[in-house]
């Protein structure tokens, strides 16, 4: 019983030790990448905006967030296309043309310029499907401060110039909410460390649309 309790503690020890580990590697990693003034951004071909939660005629204020980083970007030349990344795999539920729907309606963004990627299910899949499905070389990933280091190391991983855009909070977010988001994502970058170093296949791939055509392709409504 006695050896049993200490292999026990000891891969406990190894869980907590691995997660920090992993975390603090990945931080590390991705900090000289990641920026919090539009001015110091590099220029680059695209703006990827990861989605995340949207309602039936409206989007959360996380999206709306990264929405008006990536119109910022857009507007300043920083980049000169966006790709749109986000949940659209069942029906009722559709990220991608909400987000789309809004940044028309609010940031009068062009049509021509707007890629929807219907199935970035998760961040992971979004930099995946950047890469091999839209042939992106090289983008700034808008989204929010505690995203930010797990979108620029799958990107960089994966083999893509990305450098992340943290996206200015309108309104703040409650300490509580932001303490629960850093919680999830230091489990959500061992997980990613993972995907990335077996190099794990998205949910879907297909058809290559090379961001630098057009995107009508993209839409579907």
């Amino acid at each position: 019983m006695k050896k049993a309790l200490v292999l026990l503690f000891c891969f406990f020890l190894a869980i907590v030790f691995g997660t920090v580990g992993i975390n603090l590697y990945v931080l590390a990693y991705a900090k000289p990448y990641i920026y919090s003034q539009l001015s110091d951004l590099p220029q680059r071909s695209v703006v990827i905006i990861p989605g995340a939660k949207v309602y039936q005629n409206n989007v959360s204020h996380v999206v709306r967030d990264r929405l008006d980083a990536a119109a910022n970007c857009l507007k300043t030349g920083k980049a000169q296309k966006a790709l749109i990344s986000g949940d659209h795999g069942r029906r009722g539920y559709d990220e991608v043309n909400q987000m789309r729907l809004y940044a028309q309606r609010v940031y009068g963004l062009e049509k021509e310029i707007l890629f929807l990627d219907h199935a970035g299910f998760s961040t992971y899949e979004s930099m995946y499907r950047a890469r091999d499905i839209f042939c992106v070389k090289d983008a700034l990933v808008v989204t929010q401060k505690f995203h930010a280091a797990r979108c620029v190391y799958i990107a960089r991983k994966l083999g893509l110039d990305v450098e992340a855009y943290v996206a200015p909070e309108l309104a703040p977010f409650s300490p509580w909410l932001h303490l629960n988001w850093e919680v999830r994502e230091s489990l959500a970058r061992v997980k990613n460390f993972f995907l990335v170093a077996f190099n794990a296949k998205p949910t879907y791939l297909g058809e290559r649309i090379p961001i630098s055509g057009g995107a009508e392709k993209t839409w579907d409504q």
